[in-house]
């Protein structure tokens, strides 16, 4: 038997009691994550061993008492044993069916969850996905024929948060991670009927995925725009309405905007981000140097995204709202967060669950990219893209006038796609409104 100590990470705090009280496990496209949940922050030292391939970790003062007896565990580990190795130390063994690179860090009390253990088993070979997601293309599709020499237009769609972090949770229950996978499913679905245009899911399972690495993977595919998904929450569960977001050089519009981007920017510290990559951190840092290059033409797609989402669903905000948000930091794609509702009030949570809810957000979505890509002198070229017709729910105080203002055509073609006489309009009244 050989031993090599693989790294020893010792914190200077002061050695306490730690109990093992949870385990929680997430297989992931590059590795399979093991959470470990903990009464107490803790040092921990971890090193392999081979002929077979073990993962050992020694906690001090450690003990155990989490149920084990309803884990499945995920390839590459087979077993996990722990025992008292003497009268000081709990050592964990992860018994592995080939060998890792295992990244073992903690992670300090945040939010709903306490003091954490996380240990990451980077394996690739062993996991379906590869290391990063797939894109949802059917690849026997062929190229739009006018456009030989050119890419499809690619949309990367990002489903916030995942994995052991939830995101909102709403009053009946509903965690935002699921909420906003099932609406990124349906945008994908629908984008990649459309001749021309392909999708890339930035995350496609339940799974946690850094926010830095979440626009790495839209600029692995060449995308030509990224849309991140959200359904907030509020502390005042009056808060409802959709809103679209693009990322601020200066400061948050409003207060609501500052409190959800600080929110939505924890993210890392919930699903644990391991600090090894200082080098990726300093070309973050230098990317962001340039990230005006896409802000014209992220304001300019958020507007058409936000206007399409107004005819369907009550708008939070009826202006494009800006905050940091660090998801939305990526210097040569146009960026946007859609906020498509706020789990935290009842009704918004009520309507976030319903599928065909989720397929009205999708759509919604999709006419406003369209309205986007013709709009762009870049994309003149896609004479196969047809701006479908959209809805517009009349709410109060608005006139016929406004709304023609509002999407841009006349007065008379609401009129005649509509077949109304006169200008004449209520309150909750549908109206089709016609493409351009």
């Amino acid at each position: 038997m050989r031993l090599f100590v693989f790294i020893i990470s010792l914190f200077s705090l002061a050695v306490q009691a730690a109990e093992i009280e949870n385990i929680r496990i997430w297989p992931e496209p590059s590795k399979v994550r093991v959470v470990l949940d903990l009464s107490a922050g803790t040092e921990f030292k971890q090193f392999i061993l081979e002929n077979p391939d073990r993962l050992v970790i020694d906690i001090p003062k450690g003990k155990f008492s989490a149920d084990m007896s309803k884990l499945n565990w995920p390839t590459p580990i087979t077993s996990m044993r722990h025992a008292q190795y003497d009268k000081n130390t709990l050592r964990l063994v992860f018994d592995l069916k080939n060998k890792v690179t295992p990244q073992v860090f903690t992670l300090a009390a945040n939010g709903p969850y306490g003091d954490r253990l996380v240990i990451d088993l980077m394996n690739a070979s062993s996991i379906k996905s590869g290391a990063t997601p797939t894109p949802v293309v059917q690849k026997s599709e062929p190229r739009i024929p006018s456009i030989p020499a050119k890419k499809a237009f690619i949309v990367a769609i990002d489903a916030g948060h995942g994995g052991e972090d939830p995101g909102a949770i709403g009053p009946s229950g509903t965690h935002e991670k699921n909420i906003v996978l099932a609406i990124s499913k349906k945008l994908a679905e629908l984008i990649r009927k459309e001749p021309g245009m392909q999708p890339v899911l930035v995350r496609d399972a339940d799974y946690f995925i850094p926010l830095r690495q979440r626009s790495n993977i839209a600029r692995k595919h060449q995308a030509d725009l990224f849309i991140s998904i959200h359904a907030d929450a509020f502390h005042d569960a009056r808060a409802n309405g959709a809103s679209v977001y693009t990322l601020s050089q200066s400061g948050a519009s409003s207060e609501a905007a500052h409190w959800l981007a600080e929110k939505e920017n924890q993210s890392d510290l919930i699903g644990g981000v391991s600090l090894d990559d200082k080098d990726q951190v300093l070309a973050s840092v230098l990317l962001d140097l340039s990230q005006t290059a896409s802000t014209k033409a992220s304001q300019i797609m958020g507007s058409a995204v936000l206007q399409q989402l107004g005819g369907m669903t009550r708008l939070h905000s009826k202006q494009v709202q800006h905050a940091g948000f660090a998801v939305l930091k990526s210097p040569d794609i146009p960026s946007i967060l859609v906020e498509t509702g706020f789990i935290s009030n009842h009704d918004n949570e009520k309507n976030l669950r319903n599928s065909a809810y989720q397929e009205k957000i999708a759509k919604a979505i999709l006419v406003g990219i369209k309205q986007y890509m013709r709009s762009s002198n870049q994309y003149n070229d896609l004479p196969t893209l047809q701006m479908a017709a959209t809805s517009h729910t009349i709410q109060r105080g608005e006139t016929l006038s406004d709304i023609a203002a509002r999407y841009s055509i006349s007065v008379a073609s609401i009129r005649s796609a509509n077949k109304l006489s006169n200008d004449s309009i209520r309150i909750g009244q549908v109206l089709q409104i016609p493409p351009k």
